[in-house]
């Protein structure tokens, strides 16, 4: 070989070396499937949250870790394409959120793959661990136990709109809700009259705010469901609008102007599967993380909205609020 050539293929090959161990970095940067039920904008700051989480534990997405998101937009039937979309992309995990529908799409996809999980009802329940403390398979998370406080909001309702002889209930069927039941069997104990409203669209939810004059149903509780966490403007504009007192299952429904909620906080649980995330990134496998439950449940009141619905809040219960809005 001439010199010249020898000088040229070195220096070709000295300038494709940066070129691969760049091509080589990119395709160590793991992939994260990330899978909800609704839709990008009401869940912008939950999202936020996920991010921080992750952040914590030392990845950035764009930097060192890809999110891939996939959107249901409210269409739960869309839920199983989606998860076996992202499956096909051989993540390195799958995170999940927007209620169990979610949880169950990504469990029906793969057996294999690392799953995180942020839903706001009993895992166990649901049938995606077997444990808490010791989640077997391929899943572990995150919940906020929001569903199982429908009979204490139950009585919060009862305390905000005491002279209230008929309460109804939002519920989508197309979901799991155990609540339900249990708002009607502590209804029932009491004496109180329930009457459980459906809703699984946009559409639906306009149709059932104008039977509720009809049906004189005095109060107005929202049973937690993903659907309606994406459609809370909508409702709390419409509970309003009606004169409705209303109690929801998170802050960000009396953020946006809703009467009152009781639970504990979304964007932590977000918060915490971010940073669960990392640590399967990290090589921790799902069984070695147990399902991470709140510690604390919030009562927020909006007194702007009270005074707006002519609604006089106990003192007692402005004094038991961790939240007062005015």
């Amino acid at each position: 070989m001439k010199r010249r050539d020898f000088i040229t293929l070195l220096g070709g090959a000295a300038a494709a070396w940066p070129l691969a161990a760049r091509a080589q970095q990119l395709s160590e940067v793991p992939v994260v499937g990330y899978l909800h039920s609704a839709s990008p904008e009401p869940y912008a700051a939950m999202i936020a949250a996920f991010r921080n989480g992750l952040a914590e534990v030392g990845y950035f997405d764009g930097q060192n870790v890809t999110i891939d998101y996939r959107w249901a937009e409210g269409q739960f039937n869309r839920l199983p394409a989606l998860a076996a979309e992202l499956v096909a992309r051989r993540p390195a995990i799958l995170v999940t959120a927007g209620g169990d529908v979610s949880a169950a799409a990504a469990k029906a996809a793969t057996t294999t793959l690392p799953i995180v999980f942020t839903i706001g009802g009993d895992p166990v329940g649901y049938r995606l661990v077997s444990s808490l403390s010791r989640p077997d398979g391929n899943m572990t998370g995150v919940t906020f136990f929001t569903i199982a406080l429908g009979p204490k909001r139950l009585e919060l309702l009862r305390e905000l709109g005491p002279k209230a002889s008929k309460i109804a209930i939002l519920v989508n069927p197309k979901s799991f809700n155990p609540d339900a039941k249990d708002i009607q069997e502590a209804a029932h104990a009491i004496g109180q009259a329930i009457h459980v409203l459906h809703a699984t669209s946009e559409r639906e939810i306009d149709m059932v705010f104008r039977s509720l004059e009809q049906a004189r149903d005095e109060a107005l509780l929202i049973v937690s469901n993903s659907l309606f966490t994406n459609r809370r403007d909508q409702i709390v504009t419409l509970a309003n609008y009606q004169r409705v007192p209303a109690i929801y299952p998170l802050r960000e429904y009396v953020a946006a102007g809703g009467l009152a909620s009781y639970g504990a906080s979304i964007k932590d649980a977000y918060r915490q599967s971010g940073i669960y995330a990392g640590r399967l990134l990290k090589g921790a496998k799902p069984s070695d993380l147990p399902v991470l439950q709140p510690t604390k449940f919030e009562l927020v009141i909006n007194l702007e909205t009270a005074k707006a619905l002519n609604l006089e809040v106990p003192p007692t219960l402005l004094a038991r609020a961790d939240e007062v809005i005015e």
